[in-house]
């Protein structure tokens, strides 16, 4: 059964409980301090909170081309890719998982950014291997387009795209 939150742009109100889903979700994300969350949410081009009864039971954080950040997956696609909107991450509250949250985060992403936007990259863990999140973007018509090995070969990702034009 889906449940409907509400999709609201992030405030710094928002960023402690963003921290904490992001903690709670490693390996699956990198963990990031509050300076680092701070320089992301700035140089954002998408960056949204899903709320219920006041408590923020999920994030997606996008990143546009041209954004200062040391990430070696985003490098990979710009310089693949000239147009994007890079998804850095996106956690979703182990309560509800699978209750749609993630979907609707990723329809809210496409109508405000297709029009400036031509597709959305992403990458995923497929060692450790992240099956769940593999068939999630499978189903939303991600497509892989690379695949590289990271932290000295101790991680390998699937680097996935999507067409949004």
């Amino acid at each position: 059964m889906n449940i409907k939150p509400l999709i609201e742009i992030a405030q710094y109100e928002h960023f402690a409980a963003v921290l904490a889903l992001n903690e709670a979700a490693i390996p699956a994300v990198n963990s990031i301090s509050l300076t680092d969350l701070e320089q992301l949410a700035a140089q954002s081009c998408y960056f949204r909170v899903a709320i219920i009864e006041e408590k923020v039971l999920g994030f997606l954080l996008m990143l546009p081309p041209g954004a200062s950040y040391k990430s070696l997956n985003y490098a990979w696609f710009s310089e693949r890719y000239d147009d994007f909107a890079y998804v850095d991450r996106i956690v979703i509250d182990p309560a509800v998982v699978g209750k749609g949250i993630g979907r609707q985060f990723y329809n809210d992403a496409i109508s405000v950014l297709a029009e400036n936007h031509s597709r959305i990259n992403c990458e995923v863990n497929i060692k450790p291997r992240n099956d769940a999140s593999l068939a999630f973007h499978a189903a939303l018509g991600f497509i892989e387009v690379g695949q590289r090995d990271t932290a000295s070969g101790t991680k390998r990702v699937s680097l996935l795209s999507r067409v949004l034009k």
